[in-house]
């Protein structure tokens, strides 16, 4: 059986309670995050056969994420338990007009440490059908970015598709001497499937995009098939910010043929946004994965990406039957 493998740090989220400020109260609500896990996880629960190649510390905290991840049904045989830490991060959730901030804490993480040569993509890659990676691991450091360049060439050569989200992280760049355009440039290079807008394109191509709305994008989509031969797709969303707890969010899909563009939906008390975009490349995925067209596809990632916002924590957990009725547009209580 083929299968999707995903590589990428898993961490812990920690995060006051309620709308509290950091420190506010010594509690913390904890969960397991990292944005290859939350799209893994979601795939894993819609029926996916899925795995998640990282390093976690072998202690407490290494362990109950993988027994997180492997309780969603995530295969977690290719975990390597190894190293002394686990990456952490502290999400401050906002409210009104007050936005949510993040604070990193996982310089020499597990993962972080692990040399490109730690991984054996003979083994990992046996049986796998799509790879998927994001620009957060590259931007962890000059260590995790070779292990990144390594495993899409792995790919590449044993002819497997690699899907690969920007996720654009400046805080984790400005930490080190680093150069990412030319290390995200070389990943999407190997990509046919991209998770970005045109500005994520703006920085890979070194030039700015002036059209209005649709047709910005659709030139940014353009130019990116132009430089990236192997690219074939782009999902992207588009997101209006009114308040903490009131967005407007719309999804697009371009391929080099066509394209296509969902209408905005509103999303109005939000529980929590961290992971949208995590569930949105999971719902994409999902879509290709079972065969819709790219206008089904672009409904079924804005979906779970809607859907992920009435949640807490970073992943989305649903399941087929919660993305069949939110598509069928049903808000009452389902008795």
């Amino acid at each position: 059986m083929t299968k999707f493998l995903a590589f990428g740090e898993i961490m812990l989220r920690l995060s006051p309670p309620g709308r509290e400020l950091l420190m506010q109260t010594p509690r913390f609500d904890v969960w397991v995050a990292g944005a290859e896990a939350n799209v893994v996880t979601q795939l894993a629960r819609l029926g996916h056969d899925v795995g998640m190649a990282t390093m976690v510390p072998d202690n407490d905290l290494g362990r109950a994420a993988i027994t997180t991840l492997r309780g969603h049904g995530v295969d977690t045989s290719t975990i390597i338990r190894d190293g002394e830490r686990m990456g952490l991060y502290f999400v401050t959730s906002g409210a009104g007009l007050r936005a949510t901030e993040v604070i990193y804490d996982r310089a020499w993480s597990s993962f972080a440490q692990a040399p490109a040569e730690n991984w054996d993509w003979t083994a990992l890659l046996a049986g796998v059908d799509r790879f998927h990676l994001s620009g957060i691991t590259p931007a962890l450091g000059p260590v995790p970015a070779k292990a990144a360049l390594t495993a899409v060439r792995a790919a590449t050569e044993r002819g497997i598709p690699v899907s690969f989200d920007g996720n654009w992280r400046g805080k984790l760049w400005e930490r080190w001497d680093s150069d990412p355009r030319t290390i995200l440039t070389e990943l999407v290079e190997h990509a046919d499937l991209m998770f970005g807008n045109h500005r994520d394109i703006a920085l890979l191509l070194d030039r700015a995009f002036s059209g209005d709305a649709e047709d910005r994008r659709r030139e940014a989509a353009e130019a990116a098939f132009a430089a990236f031969p192997r690219l074939q797709t782009i999902a992207s969303t588009a997101r209006h910010v009114e308040h903490v707890d009131l967005h407007r969010l719309s999804a697009r899909i371009d391929t080099r043929q066509e394209h296509v563009q969902t209408a905005e939906v509103v999303l109005a008390g939000i529980v929590d946004r961290i992971g949208g975009g995590d569930a949105f490349a999971a719902g994409v995925l999902h879509g290709l994965r079972s065969g819709q067209d790219i206008a089904t596809t672009a409904r079924i990632g804005l979906a779970l990406a809607a859907l992920k916002h009435s949640l807490p924590g970073d992943a989305s957990l649903f399941r087929q039957a919660d993305i069949d009725a939110y598509l069928d547009g049903g808000l009452d209580v389902r008795r």
